[in-house]
């Protein structure tokens, strides 16, 4: 197909099927056409870029010159200067931005629901979300409106809504993607930059466009070859001091996935990670003040929401000494939970606790409530920003009603490669990405 025939594709399906998504908060439908005609040009003349003419969409809380970066608010309305650089590497590639995608108010939340911009809603069951805070890429990308879609992980937010719909989600090691022009403080450490695709091979695609070279080679590369035989330890354990019951459809999907890579050869064993309570609630001082350094950026702060104020106030509370302890700690929580992987290669637990949250769950409540619920559903996931190593959350069938349910693989530091190989050995022999929700038909 050639670029502009992608393009129209793409735009008659947002067309179509967004009004009942809300995915998207701003489409570039000519800005995309007129993209769509250069890259058509450009392969005329013999560019191979590797996207060239692909669209893709852009979660909102990175920057494309010319818009708004909204970040799920009415508080931000000055236009953006330039592009973030992932997105100028994405141009670079030769993709064609077609649009913004919709998030939770500074994106906060494991949910995509504002009071500026509405609810964004999960293509595999309406009333459910589609996660967060890249809810919007998530949604936008298992409905088929674009095949990839840019995706920012504070404690989850890539992951999250990977698992809710169907998704492979890739969190790369801290600083693989770059994030400027946030720069490697944002959330004082804990955000990663990475995509949501269909399929492993689509997201080792993106990331070569976006990521700085690995010594170990391509992300595309390392997709492709054989896993090996790896040593893999199952833990289900919530990690404290979070207590949440796990839904047994979720236990399953662990136990089915270990059964699963034991039939492929790979040693797989019961093993549990040594989780440091006081220093991941220490780790959140991260989370609170990053929240509190958002809203203070913003050009209008009386606009945010309530709950965002309230989080704010809390992030204003967070005593210093507790924020410089937390980064000075990093070092040794690393190594701590490190030790798991002088055994073993890999570590496979839930993405979620449960089901992707109704939708509205936690409408009206105040800040300490939701957060508190919403710990309970992704715990599994905040300590790995922490620490920075490579995360990803993999498709792992449906419940009998087509709901999407998911694993989640860690990695040693700097050792992506690995969870792409093994991430593709199991979409291999496990295919997920054939079937689309009945929205997107």
């Amino acid at each position: 197909m050639s670029p502009s025939e992608l393009v129209e594709l793409s735009l008659e399906r947002i067309a179509r099927v967004d009004p009942r998504l809300n995915a998207f908060r701003v489409v570039f439908a000519d800005r995309a056409r007129t993209e769509a005609q250069q890259a058509e040009a450009r392969r005329g003349a013999g560019d191979r870029r590797p996207l060239l003419g692909v669209p893709v969409a852009v979660k909102d809380d990175m920057d494309v010159a010319g818009e708004v970066t909204a970040q799920g608010t009415g508080a931000n309305q000055r236009p953006a200067q330039a592009d973030s650089e992932i997105v100028r590497r994405l141009r670079e590639a030769g993709a064609i931005i077609i649009g913004k995608t919709n998030v939770p108010e500074l994106t906060m939340w494991p949910f995509t629901e504002t009071a500026t911009w509405g609810v964004t809603r999960n293509p595999w069951d309406l009333d459910r979300t589609p996660g967060g805070s890249s809810g919007g890429s998530g949604s936008a990308v298992a409905a088929g409106l674009v095949a990839a879609a840019t995706a920012s992980d504070g404690l989850g937010s890539i992951r999250i809504p990977a698992a809710c719909s169907g998704l492979f989600g890739l969190k790369p090691q801290y600083r693989r993607v770059p994030t400027a022009p946030k720069g490697d403080d944002a959330w004082h450490g804990i955000v990663h930059y990475g995509t949501v695709t269909r399929s492993v091979r689509d997201s080792a695609l993106f990331l070569d466009a976006v990521a700085d070279r690995p010594s170990w080679g391509t992300f595309a590369e390392a997709a492709g070859r054989p896993a090996g035989q790896l040593r893999i330890a199952v833990s289900t354990r919530v990690p404290p001091p979070v207590m949440a019951p796990l839904d047994p459809r979720v236990v399953a999907a662990v136990d089915e996935t270990a059964q699963l890579l034991r039939g492929l050869g790979h040693t797989v064993v019961q093993r549990d990670p040594d989780y440091d309570a006081a220093a991941m609630a220490r780790g959140l001082a991260r989370y609170f003040r990053g929240i509190l350094d958002d809203a203070a950026a913003t050009e209008h702060p009386e606009r945010l929401e309530r709950r965002s104020k309230a989080m704010a106030r809390i992030g204003r509370l967070i005593p210093g000494p507790v924020l410089a302890r937390s980064l000075a700690e990093t070092s040794a929580l690393t190594e701590r939970l490190g030790r798991l992987w002088d055994d073993v290669d890999v570590l496979l637990t839930p993405t979620l606790t449960s089901l992707p949250l109704a939708v509205g769950a936690f409408e009206g409540r105040g800040a300490l409530w939701t957060f508190n619920g919403v710990s309970r559903f992704v715990p599994h996931l905040g300590i790995w920003n922490m620490t920075g190593q490579p995360a990803a959350s993999v498709p792992a069938g449906f419940t009998p009603e087509g709901v999407p349910l998911a694993v989640h693989l860690v990695a040693r530091s700097g050792d992506e490669a690995t969870l792409m190989s093994l991430s593709a050995q199991i979409e291999a022999e496990r295919p997920w990405a054939d079937r689309r929700p009945p929205i997107a038909s």
